[in-house]
Formats: structure tokens, C-alpha cells, sequence
């Protein structure tokens, strides 16, 4: 009897609509969504065991193939604008807000012999579903754990926006997938912006 035969199910997606940064084993600390981000590209890091081959006298016996194990992915994203509270949880550092209007003031990252690094968080990245019409149907919701971020710089170029640059590392913990997808009818809701009086 042939086997059944039938299509897979399309789903077609476009943009990076909402990034939500989580800290992890922090209680009560607040989430940042970044809906500035332009760019978020992954690329799996893996590890390979070699193949083993037993030949003798020019003929190949047996061989035992090749393993390759997923060790977790680099996620490089781009913020069109600059977020300290992101930066902060990526490379560590402090920042200080004005005592009256509660905006921006300063970020300091870690002195080099301070041997901080930036929190550990999960990255989880929304992008929505359209139909033929144009509407959107759902948001694919993918999330990667246990990420840490690599220290950056800031420059600056004649009449371009600045566009900061995230290299974040992300690697799952014994019997953890090192990822999950899933669709969700709607984002989250993002109530408020950062003042300084959120839970560190």
C-alpha cells in the first residue's frame, strides 16, 4: 500500500515585531521589549565528532559517521536605537536616571578589572503571520535560554542614526531543547517605560 501524501503546513512570517529580553533567577525583575530592533539573525553553533573508518588493505570494513551536537546558537541582533537597560543586561555596567524626570542620565559599562559580565536572560523573538490578504493571523513566538551577551562599543558616523549591535550567546542546560517555537494569537502586552524604580 503507497504511503499517504500531503502537503506541509505554510507558515509564512516577516519582521522581528517585538523582542522581549526576560532575566533570568532574578525574582521580580521587570522584562525590556525592544520593538526598535531591525535585524535578528541565529546561527547554530554546533560540535563535531569525526567519523571512524575501519579499512584494511584499501576496503572500507565499517565506519562509524560523523556526530554533530547542537551546543546552542549566536544571536546577533541590531537596535536602531540605543537601550540601556538592554545594554546594562547585556555587559553589565550601572545606570543612572535623573532623580525628578526619572530619564536617561548615564551608563557606565564595568571597569575592565571588575571581571562583571551582563545577566543571564531568555531572548524571545515575535514575528507575525500574514494571510493573502495582508492580515496577520497569528505570531510565531521562538525562544532561546540561557543567553549571555558579549561586551560592545558605541560609535558614531555623519548623518546616519546610531544602530547598536548585540552579540548575544544562548546554550541549553542538560535535557533542554535548545529552543522552543510556537504560535501565539497576540504580543504581549508592554505597559510603562523604564525609570529606575524597577526591581534589579
Amino acid at each position: 500500500m503507497p504511503n499517504t501524501i500531503k502537503r506541509g503546513q505554510s507558515i509564512a512570517t516577516i519582521d522581528a515585531a517585538l523582542i522581549v529580553i526576560t532575566p533570568e533567577d532574578v525574582e521580580g525583575a521587570t522584562d525590556i521589549a525592544l520593538d526598535t530592533a531591525s535585524t535578528v539573525s541565529v546561527e547554530v553553533q554546533t560540535e563535531t565528532t569525526d567519523a571512524i573508518q575501519l579499512i584494511v588493505k584499501g576496503k572500507l570494513i565499517a565506519q562509524k559517521g560523523e556526530v554533530v551536537t547542537i551546543t546552542g546558537h549566536q544571536i546577533t541582533m541590531t537596535d536602531n536605537v540605543f537601550t540601556p537597560e538592554l545594554a546594562k543586561i547585556v555587559q553589565g555596567g550601572e545606570i543612572e536616571y535623573d532623580g525628578v524626570t526619572h530619564k536617561f542620565k548615564k551608563y557606565t559599562p564595568p571597569t575592565v578589572d571588575s571581571g562583571e559580565k551582563g545577566q543571564f536572560f531568555t531572548t524571545t523573538i515575535y514575528s507575525p503571520q500574514y494571510d493573502s490578504s495582508g492580515k496577520i493571523l497569528a505570531y510565531e513566538k521562538v525562544t532561546y535560554p540561557h543567553c549571555q551577551g558579549q561586551p560592545f562599543g558605541i560609535g558614531a558616523e555623519d548623518n546616519t542614526f546610531f544602530v547598536a549591535e548585540y552579540t548575544i550567546n544562548s546554550a541549553p542546560g542538560q535535557g533542554e531543547s535548545p529552543y522552543t517555537m510556537e504560535m501565539v494569537e497576540s504580543l504581549p502586552e508592554v505597559t510603562g517605560t523604564f525609570d529606575g524604580t524597577e526591581s534589579e
